[in-house]
């Protein structure tokens, strides 16, 4: 799925990476512990996430996460938008809760980390 798709399923407002909406996302995580998403986001997935912190984006850095998207309606402050666009990693907001975000993008094709159906 492309992120242009994940910005349309979820209503989400792209706050950094416009440039990379044709890059392909292949699957979907949510945590709001770091050591969850180094311990088991794939490569090129999107992160899913309440949290709001350079921590953030420089865990999805290293896991190699594709996307961030900040839930609940919540943006980060600039410093960390500021990060975002340093490391070319697209970061989005949606309204949506965690829950149903998730819902929302495995009901239109985006698959879980573990592959399920």
């Amino acid at each position: 799925m492309k992120i242009s798709e994940i910005k349309d399923v979820l209503k989400a407002e792209v706050l950094v990476g416009d440039d990379q909406l044709a890059n392909n996302i292949i699957a979907a995580g949510g945590a709001d512990l770091m050591s969850d998403v180094l311990a088991a986001v794939a490569e090129g997935a999107v992160l899913l996430t309440g949290l709001t912190t350079e921590q953030v984006v420089r865990t999805a850095r290293v896991a190699g996460v594709g996307c961030v998207v900040f839930v609940r309606g919540k943006k980060p402050d600039e410093p960390v938008l500021e990060l975002a666009r340093t490391l070319k990693m697209p970061v989005m907001s949606t309204r949506y809760s965690l829950f149903v975000a998730s819902g929302r993008l495995y009901i239109n094709g985006l698959r879980g980390l573990d592959g399920s159906w």
